[in-house]
């Protein structure tokens, strides 16, 4: 192999570090599967300006939401290949990361405070670590997620009522193991076929927070919100681990900085934007159930904890505990 001359020298240093004038230009492509009202989509058109904003215009960002891009299992194939930069994706991640399933754990989180003491704290850089190695995406931020809820066309208040109800849920593992233990009948789909299937009569029910339940019109097609709150959980915004490996160290620092930024926006979003969703989808002519969420958690305990991966559940059983 020939030395380097001293051009060549120079012109990698230019691409390695972004100060220069040789820094390179690159415009990242991100896809989710939420509409353009969805807190996710604005908080990342955020992250997108600031990062623009940060790095003089050379760092831009697409958004893509509705799974125009990609439906998420696709998106996180593709950003492993190299072929897609940017998803928001949650537990989803366990199918590689076990770890990843503490994102979403049916009954593990009591508050809002809670689940953000786990995920801004040792547990949450041990997940992001793992998702990290395994999966060779990188979490940057998370954002809060609100409750999950059941919908359905006939009221739910306890898991006696489920009798094989036909329910979507995502691609998870534990999702599917905990509502068969719970009554349901569980069928893993794609989120952009859930109102088609309801409306057709494929399935019976879905389970999802307020503003997916409300971003997808399922008020169209479901009368009820059983209020299981089942599932308080938080997701990320990620970067293709062979897209992040491009990136100088200042350009790295920038997104990072960018991800904060929509860290923080989504959250004063977020919270403003439950007690809307609620009201909105009243207005729309659904029915919020009181649930027996007690009786609901403590048939779910024992499915989560026969069902989790032996790496996690010691985190899980003093999750519990606490």
């Amino acid at each position: 192999m020939k030395p380097m001359t001293t051009f060549t020298t120079a012109l990698m240093a230019g691409v390695i570090f972004a100060g220069s004038a040789l820094a390179q230009e690159m415009t990242l492509k991100l896809g989710h599967l939420a509409n353009e009202e969805n807190t996710w989509h604005k908080a990342s058109v955020k992250f997108g300006e600031e990062l623009s904003a940060l790095t003089d215009g050379r760092l831009k960002v697409e958004v893509y939401p509705n799974e125009s891009l990609g439906k998420e299992m696709d998106l996180i194939n593709g950003m492993q290949l190299g072929t897609a930069d940017m998803t928001i994706t949650g537990e989803s991640l366990q199918n590689w990361a076990p770890m990843a399933a503490l994102l979403a754990v049916p009954y593990a989180y009591k508050s809002l405070e809670d689940m953000d003491e786990v995920a801004g704290g040792e547990i949450g850089d041990r997940i992001e670590a793992q998702i990290v190695e395994k999966a060779q995406i990188r979490p940057i931020a998370y954002f809060a997620r609100g409750p999950r809820n059941l919908t359905s066309n006939r009221p739910i208040t306890s898991p006696d009522e489920l009798d094989r109800l036909k329910l979507r849920v995502p691609n998870v593992p534990l999702f599917v193991d905990v509502w068969e233990t719970l009554g349901a009948q569980p069928t893993p789909m794609a989120f952009s076929e859930v109102f088609t299937s309801l409306q057709n009569g494929t399935i019976d029910a879905q389970e999802n927070p307020l503003a997916l339940i409300h971003s997808a019109n399922f008020n169209e097609v479901q009368k009820n919100v059983n209020l299981t709150e089942h599932v308080r959980s938080w997701i990320y915004l990620t970067i293709s681990e062979v897209t992040w490996n491009k990136l100088s160290d200042e350009d790295k620092e920038a997104v990072m900085e960018a991800a904060n930024r929509a860290q923080e926006y989504e959250r004063e979003l977020f919270m403003a934007d439950e007690e809307k969703l609620a009201n909105t989808l009243q207005e729309k002519g659904m029915t919020f159930v009181e649930v027996d969420q007690e009786a609901f958690a403590a048939k779910a305990k024992d499915a989560v904890l026969a069902n989790v991966n032996e790496e996690i559940r010691p985190v899980v059983e003093k999750l519990f505990a606490d």
